[in-house]
């Protein structure tokens, strides 16, 4: 306002910002450019939503583009809050202390820039990382790795780029009671990946399981910024800076084992089995057994400590698609039966077992059921042999074993597979192991707080793939015509363990019993 304001002029305008902050903001902050120098903040109106959204809503979440304004928005806010507001304890929290400090130096300048007129509280104290009003507001900055914050009560928490937060999760946790007696939070990050504490909060907000109020902004969003500015800014940059740092895609982004088009593809083509069966409805079913295609079956057994689960898959070796999966909490008296029954349905199909310390008791019982096809390998080398030379042979273990060597290999295979569209998954729940599957210095591994059990029991099967399967040309029937011929099941797949539909009388494998009168010269197999 150019002209001279009487006392009534004041009065007005001071109850109209102080109601307003959107106005406040757009009239009276001015904020530092690097060419023109002091300016007035004039707010972008996707900007303005974001304060009303700040006033509006108590916990804010949003999800943005680089280079949106939006810390110089939060900063606006803040500045409002403390001058028209007595006695706010404002947070500003990042996980390099000099982000936070830059926020709450745009805060010092605007509220130095303001006319005298305005200024009903003035900065008493004044701090490189924080400064205080004579209402009793004041405002800091401190690093996500200190314990600055988490002892007093808040008005206002300010987290920026918390997806880039490493211990996110222990933090909010000892955050969210100093915002117990009623204080807001404001929660901003460009997208890291799926598994991550901001993903998980924001996801939440969407679907409104949590308080917070979900914001998305992508590039897009900006009124300047048309195609042309895309591809020029998109042009020297990776896909996966380009979903991070533009496009707010929580799945091109991240350090993930698969690149965010591969997990995006995968995604697209997820689809619900025909049917969910088993003792506790955790074995899906997509393709049913047919005597012209050939299976195999790969398991990872939990460990026993309760954090994990069970798992197998049931894979159609000529086509590589994922036919049946199985992911539950099942015990190993429970497990094994299961594992042998669903093999025997597939053909008696080659049946591969983690042989880990619990794995090693799931195969010691398939042993006793006469499985007639399980996997067995060389200690050392991991070379696959076959199971009718393997107990004469001390060098052997029955079992894949996962190790230092092995890890890596299978899944390097596991990743090249997919990248070239060899692997067909149809779970949503391998799907959501694999968004979680990231490099950890150096290391594929879950996020914390995740589990890679379905993950890791398909790379065994990449592995066994390739280096079984096609490369010595292993066939479903896996050199086993004989026993092929005499085991495969004659019934449809509603013949179950107990617990499951259709479940038929323990006598259904009495045809075992009686293979001895079968007449193998009649067998195409039979060399004469």
């Amino acid at each position: 306002m150019n002209h001279i304001l009487t006392k009534e002029d004041i009065k007005r305008e001071l109850i109209k910002c102080g109601k307003n902050p959107v106005y406040f903001i757009n009239n009276y902050v001015r904020i530092a450019h690097p060419i023109k120098g002091l300016i007035p903040f004039k707010l972008f109106p996707f900007q303005e939503d974001v304060v009303k959204d700040f006033r509006d809503y108590r916990y804010n979440i949003i999800l943005k583009a680089r280079q949106l304004g939006i810390s110089t928005t939060v900063a606006g806010y803040i500045t409002w809050l403390m001058l028209f507001h007595r006695n706010k304890n404002v947070v500003v929290m990042a996980t390099k202390l000099s982000t936070a400090a830059n926020l709450v130096k745009k805060v010092k300048l605007a509220m130095k820039s303001i006319p005298e007129w305005m200024m009903i509280a003035k900065i008493n104290v004044d701090n490189r990382n924080s400064f205080e009003l004579s209402n009793g507001s004041h405002v800091k900055a401190i690093s996500t790795s200190g314990d600055a914050g988490r002892s007093e009560a808040l008005s206002l928490l300010v987290v920026d780029e918390a997806a880039f937060v490493e211990n996110m999760e222990e933090l909010w946790a000892g955050l969210l009671p100093t915002l117990s007696t009623g204080g807001n939070c404001i929660i901003a990050s460009t997208p890291r990946g799926v598994g991550n504490m901001f993903h998980k909060l924001y996801s939440e907000a969407e679907q409104e399981i949590n308080d917070f109020n979900p914001i998305k902004l992508p590039w897009s969003i900006h009124p300047e910024r048309d195609q042309d500015w895309f591809d020029k800014e998109s042009r020297n940059m990776s896909p996966r800076e380009v979903a991070q740092e533009l496009e707010c895609s929580f799945n091109m982004s991240g350090d993930t084992l698969l690149s965010g088009k591969d997990l995006k593809r995968l995604t697209d083509n997820t689809k619900d089995p025909e049917y969910k069966t088993g003792f506790d409805r955790n074995l899906w079913i997509w393709e049913r057994y047919e005597p012209k295609n050939k299976y195999f079956l790969v398991a990872d057994v939990a460990r026993g400590d309760g954090g994990d689960n069970s798992t197998f898959h049931i894979i159609n070796s000529d086509t590589m698609e994922i036919v049946a999966e199985y992911c539950g909490k099942l015990p190993i008296d429970m497990f094994a039966p299961l594992i042998f029954e669903t093999s025997m349905e597939y053909g008696g199909c080659l049946t591969v077992v983690e042989n880990n310390s619990i794995g090693l008791s799931v195969l010691d019982k398939l042993r006793e059921m006469n499985h007639p096809n399980l996997y067995y390998s060389r200690k050392v080398s991991h070379e696959h042999v076959e199971a009718s030379l393997a107990e004469y042979q001390k060098s052997v273990t029955a079992g894949f074993s996962t190790t230092v060597k092995t890890r890596p290999l299978i899944i390097a295979k596991l990743e090249e597979l997919i990248r070239n569209r060899v692997l067909k998954i149809n779970s949503v729940r391998l799907l959501n192991e694999l968004k979680t599957f990231v490099w950890n210095n150096g290391r594929a591994e879950a996020m914390r707080g995740y589990n890679d059990d379905l993950v890791m029991a398909v790379a065994i099967a990449c592995w066994v793939r390739d280096t079984v399967i096609v490369s010595s040309g292993y066939e479903a029937e896996y050199k086993k015509a004989m026993l092929g011929s005499i085991m495969t099941s004659r019934t449809s797949f509603d013949s179950k363990i107990k617990g499951m539909q259709g479940y038929k009388k323990p006598n259904k494998h009495d045809r075992m019993n009686k293979a001895g009168s079968v007449n193998i010269t009649n067998l195409p197999f039979y060399i004469k």
